[in-house]
């Protein structure tokens, strides 16, 4: 036995793994069944798997964990009871926000809401102090009124506390002494700064980052050390344990445990990390991914190799200033619940059966139909190869429970009503990937759609045809694809400085300066975690504006700027602003507003191998024959075992390929090759 690499996914039906022998470079996997109550729990029950072959705990020397604990507890509501602190005169900063509703169908929504506040009035108090936007210090900050603001809040029993004042990310001071004073008087609370969580300008959006941290913290400090707990109770002592992170990058579970907020993407971005691989090992850099698991959809963009990164992003309606893959999701997995309303009218989600009971044909309880119940009784999946025959799938209660919820009422055959609710499903995520893309401006008859998770492959051949992509590429273990991201991540933290000035008023070296400093904060933090010198890459950027405008452009430069760079930083943001927005204004000033620095330390690779042909015929690979359902007909499908699918070998559609982690639709009209890497690239029948 070697030294090993794990990771997991916890999703809201499975956790997927993905274990990796360093030495001989072997990679295995399995899906284990998500325990929603405490997500650790099947986390050890994978890492156990491992042990039971006769792995030393001792040789896992790296625990990396996409978590959904921050995600869910904000989607759900069930935060910790947050108190805040803002300045004098501004406690309604929170509930104004940027006085306008959401872009999108949401401004014809005569009956839009705002997401509630999770800190009502009744826990926001004021401290009488002020900085100027310079940073100068104008009311120094009243201790006595501030201890006795924050007696009161500790009466409301609040568990964690946001500190959030006027421009403290310039003159950070008065929220230091506040923590320190609320920390004597409430020695169990949480205290969450604005300063240190996310020290930029635009106090809105400044004030909701550090409210979502602190109404999570708590949480996934108890979680973190609750899995820390076990890990270490099971053997697992390498310091090497990480959680994702929002940004594409791993952060320590200690790093983590303070800035929750940084979790909030943390599965769905390691898809995205995976999924860059997949461009530098086919010849395809323009891909959307497309991740559909039991609960959700998750898709995003990649462009030229990169992703889409935001400087700010929002979930479920909450506004959070923190750099993150840009990544689009919908609620439509293959848990996603079918029915008939009083008005009989077909309805798909949002609602999910989730991991208990789970779809009607996984025999635990479940009497409402789900998409994986469609998929079942039109003949796309099978009965005996469900998680490589380790469970068996009930076809009878999937027709069941959509002949009693779906068929009937609507007056028609179990079959055509599972169909119809997959083409409702399709159509949502279809909406999905054109919100990213051809609302964006992008041609989507540029763009693979590289489809993974537990039910994307099934889904994907459909949707490429309907969109006219060019094709979809299924990569070899698709149902644990963001755990396999995990494995290739890196770590990254992100460091801003917020100092607007205008262009002109800086030399190279005051900005140079700026940079220094952060790359200083860079390089210690990361040095403490164990990385060397030599395994530490900063990366510099700058969000530049035209003078007055109401929005940034973020602009990649070097860490330390040669004479003439300010004359190229002016340059490139012009030309970056008309391939934005197909305009520039080259005699109007630009303005610096932030300084942002991403540090990050290497984590040695781990490349998939290539294959060679061995010499196995498509036939060795048949493992049965069944018929499936395709636009009202029912065509006999080849099934075929992905394992035994030889490189070179091709096939056209309509076909199914069962694997353990899941299985992929090939359509009528379609053609399916595998790749060097095993890849299942499919594209239209020429």
């Amino acid at each position: 036995m070697g030294r090993f690499r794990v990771t997991v996914d916890t999703g809201g039906t499975f956790s997927d793994f993905v274990y990796v022998d360093e030495d001989s470079r072997a990679v295995t996997i399995a899906k284990v069944p998500s325990t929603p109550d405490d997500p650790s729990r099947a986390i050890l029950a994978g890492v156990d798997l491992l042990i039971a072959k006769g792995v030393d705990p001792a040789d896992i020397r790296y625990f990396c964990h996409g978590t959904t604990v921050g995600t869910n507890a904000l989607l759900e509501g069930k935060g910790v009871r947050t108190g805040l602190i803002v300045t004098e005169g501004f406690r309604g900063i929170y509930e104004v926000q940027e006085q306008s509703r959401p872009h999108g169908a949401q401004i014809f929504d005569i009956f839009y809401d705002k997401p509630a506040m999770l800190v009502p009035q009744s826990r926001t108090g004021e401290a009488h102090e002020r900085v100027s936007f310079e940073g100068e210090i104008l009311i120094p900050l009243d201790e006595e009124k501030i201890r006795a603001t924050l007696r009161q809040l500790k009466g409301k029993e609040i568990v964690s506390l946001a500190v959030c004042l006027l421009f403290s990310f310039l003159t950070p001071q008065h929220e230091r002494r506040i923590r320190e004073i609320a920390l004597e008087e409430m020695p169990d609370c949480s205290v969450s700064l604005s300063s240190e969580i996310v020290p930029q300008i635009r106090e809105y959006y400044r004030l909701s980052t550090t409210v979502i941290n602190a109404y999570l913290q708590p949480i996934l400090a108890r979680y973190i050390d609750n899995l820390e707990g076990r890990l270490v109770g099971a053997g697992i002592v390498t310091p090497q344990k990480y959680i994702m992170q929002s940004n594409g990058g791993m952060s320590t579970f200690a790093a983590t445990a303070k800035k929750a907020v940084a979790t909030v993407l943390s599965g769905p971005a390691g898809g995205i990390v995976a999924s860059m691989q997949a461009c530098r090992t086919t010849p395809y850099n323009n891909l959307i991914t497309f991740d559909m698991g039991g609960t959700s959809c998750d898709v995003a963009l990649i462009k030229d190799g990169e992703p889409s990164i935001a400087s700010r992003g929002k979930i479920d309606g909450r506004d959070i200033a923190l750099p993150m893959i840009e990544i689009n999701t919908v609620s439509a997995g293959g848990g996603t619940l079918a029915r008939t309303d009083k008005f009989g009218t077909l309805e798909v989600g949002p609602q999910s059966a989730g991991a208990q009971p789970g779809p009607a044909c996984y025999g635990r309880g479940g009497t409402q139909p789900t998409i994986t119940d469609c998929n079942l009784a039109l003949g796309y999946l099978g009965e005996d190869n469900f998680l490589g025959g380790q469970m068996k799938l009930d076809r009878s209660a999937a027709r069941e429970a959509i002949d009693r919820h779906v068929a009937k009422p609507l007056g028609i055959d179990t079959e055509t009503a599972a169909e119809g609710v997959v083409r409702i499903i399709n159509v949502k995520m279809q909406e999905a990937i054109k919100a990213i893309s051809t609302m964006r401006g992008h041609d989507l008859r540029d763009f693979m759609l590289l489809a993974f998770g537990g039910a994307g492959p099934l889904h994907a051949g459909a949707m490429a045809q309907a969109l006219g992509m060019a094709g979809v590429i299924v990569p070899l273990y698709p149902g644990v694809y963001s755990a396999m991201g995990l494995v290739m991540s890196d770590v990254k933290h992100d460091y801003i400085r917020s100092r607007l000035t205008p262009l002109a008023r800086l030399t190279e070296a005051d900005i140079n300066a700026v940079f220094t400093e952060l790359a200083k904060d860079a390089r210690s933090e990361l040095q403490d975690e164990g990385f060397a010198m030599e395994s530490i890459v900063l990366e510099a950027s700058l969000d530049l504006r035209y003078a007055g405008q109401g929005y940034e452009v973020t602009l990649p430069c070097d860490l330390e700027l040669a004479t003439g760079g300010i004359a190229r930083l002016r340059a490139d943001f012009d030309a970056r602003h008309k391939e934005m927005f197909g305009h520039t204004a080259p005699d109007e000033a630009v303005e610096i507003v932030s300084y942002r620095l991403r540090g990050v330390g290497r984590v040695p690779p781990v490349d998939l191998p290539k294959y060679q042909p061995q010499g196995v015929s498509l036939a060795d690979a048949l493992r049965e024959t069944r018929q499936a359902r395709f636009d009202g007909r029912l065509l006999d499908c080849p099934v075929y075992q992905r394992e035994r699918l030889d490189v070179g070998i091709s096939f056209d559609g309509p076909a199914v390929v069962d694997q353990l982690d899941c299985t992929t639709i090939v359509f009528p009209g379609q053609h399916a090759k595998v790749d060097e890497y095993r890849n299942i690239i499919i594209t239209a029948k020429s």
